[in-house]
């Protein structure tokens, strides 16, 4: 799912000045220049990322929803094919009867303003389900987005990092990245156990209710 990177690139690019801006080398002017930094800051700079590939193919809540909205897709895909079938079909048997002088000028002019009708209503349906879908996709963008943010929030409390960086074969800020600063099995699990925590405390819920 493609729009998960496209959304988390904007952290990813925060990210990179700061990467950039890190000396490459430990000769003694680097040396020097971090040591005046951490003295003038008092702190050391933290870094850390989440590779967004993995969190998308191993994030329950993620698939989950995927699966949800892939199912919509197709079902308002094959509902439309059908109304499209059945457009072609109810045209076809027209030309033929016209073609046959079985038709009648009446008839005809009929048969020619439910069609335009049909095909009118096809087409503001088809309008009407991309764009609920698509409402639904950006909807769920969101709710993602809220969700890795509020848990690197709370993840991020003992943690201490200055930043967390987004790190995506698709879009991709970071040219090189060392795998202990990569934090993504963390968050994977973390966000798991909270989706499996807060799906489990609903099922209980509705079975009270019952």
């Amino acid at each position: 799912m493609k729009n998960l990177s496209v959304i988390l690139s904007a952290l990813a690019l925060v990210g990179v000045i700061i990467l950039f801006g890190m000396e490459l080398g430990p000769d003694d002017d680097n040396v020097k220049a971090d040591k005046t930094q951490k003295e003038a800051t008092g702190t050391e700079g933290r870094i850390a990322f989440v590779n967004i590939d993995s969190l998308e193919s191993k994030y329950e809540y993620l698939k989950m929803k995927q699966e949800e909205l892939e199912a919509k897709n197709e079902s308002m895909a094959s509902e439309l094919e059908r109304s499209q079938q059945k457009f072609q079909q109810d045209y076809l048997n027209m030309q033929r009867k016209a073609q046959a002088g079985t038709l009648t000028q009446a008839e005809a002019e009929a048969a020619e303003k439910r069609l335009r009708q049909m095909s009118q209503s096809l087409e503001s349906r088809k309008e009407a389900l991309t764009e609920q879908l698509m409402k639904e996709q950006d909807d769920f963008n969101k709710d993602l987005k809220k969700r890795l943010d509020n848990f690197l929030e709370d993840y991020n409390k003992d943690k201490g990092y200055d930043y967390i960086l987004s790190y995506s074969s698709v879009i991709n800020s970071i040219l090189l990245a060392n795998d202990a600063l990569d934090i993504t099995d963390d968050v994977i699990n973390g966000m798991n156990a909270e989706y499996k925590s807060s799906a489990g405390a609903s099922n209980t819920e509705k079975k009270k209710n019952k």
